[in-house]
């Protein structure tokens, strides 16, 4: 058995914050079997609702839902169990989410895609050794295109992920604004 299998008999409370069916699916079934007692909800009113019934121990948050961001989660599963290893699985990495979700309480951070393997050893992992803090990363030169990337996404966390009220703040019209969310920054920090 592996590091990132269970190795007691006790089930572990894993809630899944997820509103890709098949992503959901499958990794609810891939815990189910490694030994975890797994609660997957797919919207914020559904997770506050289980929160508010169900002790869990980890959570796995996907970062952006439909039309809203499983942040404002993270201090609420906090509140509930101070010892809740929280993990934010995302699509739209950028350093200013990952800052945030680490300043809310979340233990570490990882970009789509992630194994199963992943997502147990991020958890396992006692600090966020997955990410670059911003101070290392300024020390790194940013193309134009990954310095507008990484503000858009400051702005639009600022925003709680409304993109309107974000576009307006970047006296952007939402479309254009939408086009550049769709873009996925290279990890080539020439790019």
């Amino acid at each position: 058995m592996d590091s990132t299998d269970k190795t007691d008999n006790t089930a572990t409370n894993f809630l899944i914050v997820e509103d890709d069916s098949t992503l959901g699916s499958v990794t609810s079934k891939a815990l189910s079997r490694r030994g975890y007692d797994v609660s997957w909800v797919s919207t914020l009113d559904e997770a506050k609702a289980i929160i508010a019934t169900k002790q869990f121990d980890l959570a796995l948050l996907d970062l952006k839902l439909a039309k809203e961001t499983t942040m404002s989660l993270i201090p609420i599963l906090r509140d509930h169990n101070a010892e809740m290893k929280i993990l934010v699985l995302t699509g739209y990495a950028s350093i200013a989410t990952a800052v945030e979700a680490v300043k809310r309480g979340a233990n570490n951070y990882l970009p789509k895609p992630a194994t199963i393997k992943d997502i147990l050893n991020a958890l396992e992992q006692t600090e966020l050794e997955g990410v670059n803090t911003e101070e290392e990363f300024s020390a790194k030169v940013m193309s134009t295109k990954r310095l507008e990337w990484e503000h858009i996404q400051r702005v639009l966390n600022e925003n709680d992920g409304n993109v309107s009220a974000t576009a307006r703040e970047l006296n952007m019209h939402r479309r254009t604004l939408q086009r550049k969310l769709q873009k996925f920054p290279t990890k080539d920090p020439k790019i």
